[in-house]
Order: structure tokens, then C-alpha cells, then sequence
């Protein structure tokens, strides 16, 4: 099912381009990477008891929304929304795979026309840090949750408190002085890590009850797949395709070299300072 997304959205291009597909071939990877927030969300869709119609926002490949499936089983009626169609096409068979109650919307989140008050749910996995505009994005969701209806979604903190997400970009920056500089305050991977901004899109949305706690949590990766890892995704893995081969290589030396701290034999440990959000959507004030 697609919807629309303005085709000029700079987020469109590379998740339907270059990252869309690493992250399609670095699906079993980073699944394993994030299985700990997956079961994070699981537990807090099964204990909310509210219904079985979930929205899963910035959905990928799947993992979570087919997570959330299994754990709802016949109970269940999943939708996935993502801009990526690459992405998408991957959860929609994964799902057909395991005959899954789950729908995926080629759509941007921000925008998407959903039936209003439709959903008993909301989460997301590290996907609502992208939006060009977050007040109206997270209206827009709070539009199609139910009254009561609650907001569940893990986003990083702070750049500063996750070293390993950026020391690939910091060891290939002196090699690569065209590699893409984050913006603090833009769309991105840390776009949520002040609290008191998380607080102000939610009160400004209209959501209720916000709850924004700190979780640290344990993640690994085969060492194997450490340099596959940080040569495809992220902002080095946007640029390196265009560096000469002799660069490329003096790069990946480097960069693996910096990653040595969060090496431990086969595997490699990091942990994921991030935030657990809740919210409840407020029952309609009724007219005077």
C-alpha cells in the first residue's frame, strides 16, 4: 500500500536509495543489534492491554512490527508505516513468510492521511527522529490514536553519551573532509536527545501524560560484521562509495582500528543510551 511523501523530501532519497538498501542486506545484523528494544516494546504493547491495532512508525524491515505480531497473535493488526519502499518490500515478505497479520504504508508519517482515531497504539523503534517538522508529526499521530491510546518509542539520547554510534565518522573525518556534519538540531539520529525538547513536542502535539525515562542497554554484533557494519551505514557509509579505492582502504584500516575499545574476541559490545517515551493520548474535550 503506498501513500505520498513530497518527492523532494531529503529524507526520501537516500532510504529509497543507498541506505534503504544496506539496511535491507544488514537486516539479520542489525535485528541482533536492536533485539533488546524490540523486546522492550513487546512488553510494553502485551502489559498495555488496550486492543490489538498497532501502528509501527519509521517500521523498516519489520522487526519490531512482526515482534508485536507475534506476540498479539490472532489478536493483532499490525501496520507498518516507512518512507523506504526497499525496506518495505523486505517486511511484507517476511510477514507473507510468516503469515502475519501485519500491512505496511509506503508513506511519510508526518503527513499520511490516517483514518483518525484508528489505532490503540503507537511505537516506534528509533524512527521518529527524521521528521522535517515534529510538533506537526506528532499531531498528525496523536489524530490517528484512539482516545487513551498510548505512545511507546525508544529514541537515542545525546551524541556525547553514544561514543560508538559516531566513531566511525570521527576516526574517517581528517580522511574524508566531505563527510556529512550532523546537525544538533535538525532531523537525525539525535534529534531527541534533550528531554526538555522531547517534553515541548508532546505538549505542543497534544499528547498527555508524557513519561521520558533514561535506558541504557547492552548491545552486541559479531566482530565479523564490524567493518560491513560501519562501511555501509550511517554517514560514512553515504560517502565512502565515492572515495578512490587507495582512500577506501586507508579508511576502513583506520576506522577499524577505532572501534578496538568495543572489541571483546567474536563480538563487539556497546552500550545504547536512549530514551523510553510514553504518552497517552487525552479524551476529546467535549463542547460547552
Amino acid at each position: 500500500m503506498d501513500g505520498k511523501h513530497p518527492a523532494d523530501d531529503p529524507q526520501a532519497t537516500p532510504w529509497n536509495g543507498l541506505s534503504g538498501r544496506a539496511w535491507v542486506e544488514a537486516q539479520e545484523v542489525l535485528d541482533r543489534i536492536f533485539k533488546p528494544f524490540e523486546d522492550l516494546l513487546v512488553e510494553a504493547v502485551l502489559a498495555g492491554g488496550a486492543g490489538g491495532r498497532v501502528l509501527d512508525v519509521g517500521c523498516g524491515t519489520g522487526g519490531t512490527t512482526l515482534a508485536v505480531a507475534r506476540g498479539l497473535g490472532a489478536e493483532g493488526r499490525l501496520t507498518g508505516i516507512d518512507i523506504s519502499e526497499q525496506m518495505l518490500a523486505a517486511a511484507r515478505a517476511r510477514a507473507e513468510r510468516e503469515s502475519l497479520p501485519a500491512r505496511f504504508i509506503r508513506a511519510d508519517a508526518q503527513s499520511h492521511a490516517f483514518e483518525p482515531a484508528s489505532f490503540d497504539m503507537i511505537l516506534s523503534r528509533f524512527g521518529v527522529m527524521f521528521f522535517d517538522d515534529f510538533v506537526r508529526a506528532f499531531e498528525n499521530l496523536r489524530r490517528a490514536a484512539r482516545e487513551g491510546a498510548g505512545l511507546r518509542v525508544i529514541t537515542w539520547r545525546t551524541d556525547s553519551e553514544n561514543p560508538f554510534m559516531t566513531t566511525a565518522e570521527r576516526a574517517a573525518r581528517p580522511l574524508l573532509p566531505n563527510l556529512p556534519v550532523r546537525k544538533p538540531d535538525g532531523p537525525g539520529q539525535f534529534a531527541f536527545g534533550d528531554k526538555g525538547r522531547v517534553h515541548r513536542i508532546l505538549k505542543e502535539s497534544g499528547w498527555a501524560e508524557a513519561d521520558i525515562r533514561p535506558i541504557d542497554v547492552a548491545c552486541t554484533l559479531p566482530e565479523k560484521e564490524l567493518v560491513r557494519y560501519f562501511t555501509r551505514l550511517g554517514p560514512l557509509g553515504l560517502i565512502l562509495p565515492e572515495a578512490d579505492e587507495g582512500t577506501r582502504r586507508q579508511v576502513i584500516e583506520t576506522v577499524r582500528t577505532a572501534f578496538d575499545p568495543y572489541v571483546h574476541g567474536a563480538e563487539v559490545r556497546f552500550t545504547a543510551a536512549c530514551w523510553m517515551i510514553g504518552a497517552r493520548a487525552p479524551a476529546a474535550r467535549q463542547p460547552c
